[in-house]
């Protein structure tokens, strides 16, 4: 039943992460339902979706080399540093420390993703007043996304607009692309550091990989107010059970 329920949780996750983004919030809580330490289940989760991210950035490659080649890799450094801080932090977090953070992620990540529209309208009022490509920026929202990447889809893409980045598609090119940068190191640091569980790990990339090519036909098929109202509900469920559990 264990197996069933990751197999079903990155499928499912696959799915969200092709249609809007979300996906963290299925796989963790369900790596940590069967039994794995929040830390492991963490680790375990970001290898799982690990191959989405990279079919994604090849999805975006004529996106991405619009970018001016010195400035992306410049931002592609700054992703490396900003996630080996955040990776490594997680790999001396202990489990009731992390415990105690994790209710509190899920539901910033929630709300960022539910809110996203308005963040990303307010970030791009305020791009006149901040510099274009800054470092600090991108490297915060790195070490969050090398820590714990639920919402970091979102957090880029507001970031990009306080840059003022307008095209959309140009925005989703480099957010993948960032995001699998961001997710090589992570996965380097947890396989090294002993926290990735690989026989459910290896099994859930699978299953996360046909539930990413579901997701696009379901995606058309979807009102996109629907697809976020899920996604959000599974996100303040997962956030209640987290407290409910740092409380009791």
């Amino acid at each position: 039943m264990d197996y069933v329920l990751i197999l079903v949780a990155a499928f499912c996750a696959g799915v969200l992460n092709t249609i809007a983004g979300g996906g963290t919030f299925i796989t963790f809580p369900a790596l940590v339902f069967i039994g794995l330490p929040p830390v492991v289940a963490n680790a375990t989760s970001a290898v799982a979706v690990f191959p989405g991210y990279l079919a994604g950035a090849a999805g975006f490659r004529d996106e991405l080399r619009r970018f001016d080649r010195k400035q992306l890799i410049r931002l592609i450094v700054i992703t490396l540093i900003g996630s080996l801080i955040g990776s490594l932090l997680l790999l001396v977090s202990s489990n009731d420390v992390f415990s105690v953070i994790v209710p509190f992620l899920l539901l910033a990540a929630t709300l960022a993703f539910l809110f996203g529209d308005r963040i990303r309208a307010w970030a791009a009022s305020k791009s006149r007043s901040v510099t274009p490509y800054g470092t600090v920026g991108l490297l915060l929202v790195c070490i969050y996304g090398g820590y714990f990447s639920g919402g970091l889809g979102i957090i880029l893409l507001a970031l990009f607009a306080l840059w003022g980045m307008t095209n959309i598609h140009e925005m989703n090119g480099l957010k993948t692309g960032l995001s699998f940068v961001l997710t090589v190191i992570s996965v380097i640091v947890f396989a090294t550091g002993g926290l990735v569980e690989w026989h459910y790990s290896l099994i859930m990339m699978i299953a996360a990989t046909l539930g990413g090519y579901a997701g696009a036909p379901i995606s058309r098929a979807l009102p996109r107010s629907t697809v976020r109202m899920i996604i959000a509900g599974v996100g303040f469920i997962m956030s209640a059970i987290f407290f409910w559990r740092l409380i009791m």
